[in-house]
């Protein structure tokens, strides 16, 4: 997928269907979600709740662009990338192709969060350098 670096094969499953027989709007948040688990994981060992220093992310917003129908074991691909790295959170940009047909298209702000203090923490050096060298983005300071 062209500008992704991180793809994840998806197929919609029953439950993900609603009334007009294709994917659900609330569904492909779902796909997101799963998305993002996997590019954590592939980056190393991080994930929603744990990112280093007590950490977890947290998501304010979700901003998400319905494009094309998906149905019931199409063949999709979900490409997860960060644009952005900030002191204390990251742009997640989210696309999901049908066969090469961009079906929609999202991105979610990830801010980075200690439950222990409830408080914003700066992105821990080992997310930002991973991101950062995955991405080939520039590592703020």
């Amino acid at each position: 997928m062209d500008g992704f670096r991180f793809t994840l094969p998806y197929s919609p499953r029953i439950q993900d269907i609603n009334y007009g027989g294709h994917v659900s709007y609330a569904a492909v948040l779902y796909y997101f979600q799963d998305a993002r688990i996997a590019y954590l994981a592939r980056l190393g060992p991080f994930s929603e709740t744990d990112v280093g220093g007590g950490c977890a992310l947290i998501i304010p917003e979700v901003h998400v662009r319905y494009r094309a129908e998906m149905f019931l074991g199409d063949p999709l691909e979900i490409g997860v990338r960060i644009r952005e790295i900030r002191r204390s959170s990251l742009t997640m940009e989210y696309r999901i192709e049908r066969e090469g047909e961009v079906a929609a298209e999202g991105e979610t702000p990830l801010v980075v969060f200690h439950y222990a203090s409830r408080s914003v923490r700066r992105v821990p050096d080992a997310l930002r350098t991973a991101v950062a060298g995955f991405e080939g983005l520039p590592v703020p300071a």
